[in-house]
């Protein structure tokens, strides 16, 4: 059912690319919204965490005007404004792969650090980073393939999206120019 529900998901958000009469902003706004806003109730209503739920919230609404700010910017080539939509959820996935790499849900002694190198796991959120602490006080860092994947991503994203908020701060109209229709010419 989860697998419907996520293909049906998808082609609803490339049927809503392809319409030409949808502003940018709109799609955007439709395709970005969702995932952010499931994120942000399980904060609130799952694990209790308010303070992380309206930190999420501000720093979505700081990249949605970056990314349409970028969308909207007249100089840079297409390729380039459609990188961020890959970097951005390689980030993300990284980040989920280096963050769950000692496994420290599962049962203790079943997680790859008891299990392989004899140590514990410790995982932190930012700068991610996971890595096993033996008892001498040694380390062995787990992921660090997924780590150097996140610092590139990361580090692209927030170059685009800078680019975008510079484009916003510079020309406002930009940002509302996205959110208009676009002009459709003599029909056939």
């Amino acid at each position: 059912m989860i697998t419907l529900l996520a293909l049906l998901a998808c082609a609803l958000a490339l049927y809503l690319l392809a319409q030409p009469r949808i502003p940018r902003g709109i799609k955007v706004l439709v395709l970005t919204a969702p995932p952010v806003a499931a994120v942000i109730w399980l904060l609130e209503a799952v694990l209790d965490e308010s303070s992380a739920a309206v930190a999420v919230a501000a720093v979505f609404v700081v990249v949605l005007l970056a990314l349409i700010g970028l969308l909207g910017h007249p100089r840079l080539p297409l390729w380039s404004k459609m990188t961020v939509f890959a970097t951005v959820p390689a980030t993300a996935l990284a980040w989920l792969l280096v963050v769950t790499a000692d496994d420290a849900l599962k049962d203790p002694g079943e997680d790859p650090c008891s299990m392989y190198y004899g140590g514990v796991g410790v995982s932190k959120a930012f700068p991610p980073q996971a890595y096993c602490r033996y008892d001498s006080g040694g380390t062995h860092d787990l992921a660090t393939g997924a780590q150097f994947v996140f610092w590139v991503c990361f580090v692209t994203s927030v170059l685009l999206l800078s680019i975008g908020l510079w484009q916003v701060a510079r020309d406002p109209r930009a940002l509302v120019r996205q959110f208009r229709t676009l002009p459709q010419g003599p029909p056939p």
